[in-house]
């Protein structure tokens, strides 16, 4: 685990700092460290993680920090600003129906999977600030487990926590602990930082490419729009995704999309056509040129293209809304996530690029603003869609982290 100084991670303040330790109530001081975990945002390869594709992610400036040092009881006390206290003994780590969905699960999780892999765990204290937006589709839960996991690391493994570990320990605490299928996508992002491709083709030891292009230097800023669209009674329509690519797997012989030779799939989709639905087959497709869109994207990053890079985003995006249809759920009067798309394109004028965010159905859409055109995009946009409806941020470079004066 990398040691970084403050003054190098945007949104990490002196002032931040301080603050925690004052929350930190039981320290003297002398043993407190700090330990941050990015947001992250979902850049190519949209749902093609749960059919073990490939997928481009980036962490991003939007942290969490947390102030922690040891303390001699067998537990593990956190108090987060703005969200109160929770105390986890350490002495029976197994799940716990009545925390499901809360952050004590994050915290028994992380700890249980890096006991069970052999790493030293043990009690200590913690104050956490997040400046992760709500509802900002920047995954704040998979940055809050691998953010315990950083702890836990630095605290008791003298940093020696793999990044992958980091984000298997957090994806576990959020599948078996908090009750949330997620994958590994968002987990890895937050653990590693910058721009990074994730080969899923072996889920439980994905490869991963960390990509060496500066964001600062592109001539754009990526602004996350948040259209404020309900996510109530969407469960189904985001689960429909991956069940009905599970069905065209099945109706050629194999358990993912990603074991599906393409060329196979063309060459017998007038065949199994009826056996599955139209649109299962048709989200088929997306996930193919999506998978291969992937890596193109990542190619263009790594060769400074980024012309390249942004007209592939915006065939992702296409690919999305009209092959996937993950933009519009069933219900006709919420379409505020497809109208944000829309009215962002406009306001690009042909510049740039835009598509949905994530899941999709309600939530948020990603554009890659012109650096000189971002005062007047977010103001425009803002007036249509309200307050703290853009949300701009570059590239964080560094993953999970120790943070020093």
């Amino acid at each position: 685990m990398e040691k970084v100084s403050y003054g190098l991670v945007p949104g990490i303040t002196e002032e931040r700092m301080n603050r925690l330790e004052k929350v930190l109530s039981a320290s003297d001081g002398s043993g407190v460290r700090f330990f941050s975990a990015p947001g992250r945002v979902e850049i190519g390869g949209n749902h093609t993680d749960h059919q073990h594709g490939r997928v481009l992610a980036a962490a991003v400036e939007y942290c969490m920090l947390a102030a922690a040092e040891k303390n001699t009881s067998d537990s593990i006390h956190i108090e987060s600003i703005g969200f109160g206290g929770i105390d986890v003994s350490l002495s029976d780590l197994s799940p716990v129906r009545e925390d499901e969905g809360t952050s004590a699960a994050f915290v028994r999780g992380v700890a249980e999977y890096l006991r069970d892999q052999g790493y030293s765990i043990g009690g200590f204290s913690a104050a956490v600030d997040s400046d992760v937006p709500s509802g900002g589709s920047m995954s704040s839960s998979a940055c809050f487990g691998v953010l315990i996991g950083d702890v836990i690391s630095g605290l008791f493994n003298d940093g020696s926590i793999a990044e992958s570990e980091l984000a298997k320990a957090a994806k576990y605490a959020e599948n078996v602990h908090f009750g949330k299928p997620c994958g590994l996508m968002d987990q890895m992002a937050s653990a590693c930082g910058g721009f990074v491709f994730i080969d899923f083709k072996d889920e439980d030891s994905p490869e991963v490419e960390k990509i060496d292009f500066d964001f600062g230097d592109s001539g754009y800023t990526l602004c996350i729009l948040n259209s404020k669209g309900s996510h109530a009674s969407l469960t189904d329509q985001y689960a429909s995704i991956p069940a009905e690519m599970f069905t065209v797997a099945k109706a050629l012989g194999s358990d993912y999309l990603r074991e599906v030779d393409p060329d196979d799939f063309y060459d017998n989709i007038g065949k199994i056509r009826g056996a599955v639905s139209d649109r299962a087959l048709m989200r088929a497709m997306h996930f193919f040129e999506d998978d291969r869109r992937a890596v193109l994207e990542k190619d263009a990053l790594k060769a400074s293209d980024i012309d390249e890079f942004l007209r592939l985003i915006n065939e992702s995006g296409a690919s999305s809304q009209q092959v996937l249809e993950n933009v519009s759920p069933e219900d006709p009067s919420n379409r505020s996530l497809a109208f944000s798309i829309a009215y962002a394109r406009h306001l690009l004028g042909g510049k740039g690029a835009c598509r949905v965010q994530g899941g999709g159905f309600a939530g948020t859409a990603e554009a890659f603003v012109p650096d000189d055109e971002v005062e007047e995009f977010s103001r425009r946009f803002t007036e249509v869609f309200g307050e703290n409806s853009v949300l701009i941020s570059g590239i964080r470079r560094y993953g999970a982290v120790e943070i020093e004066r």
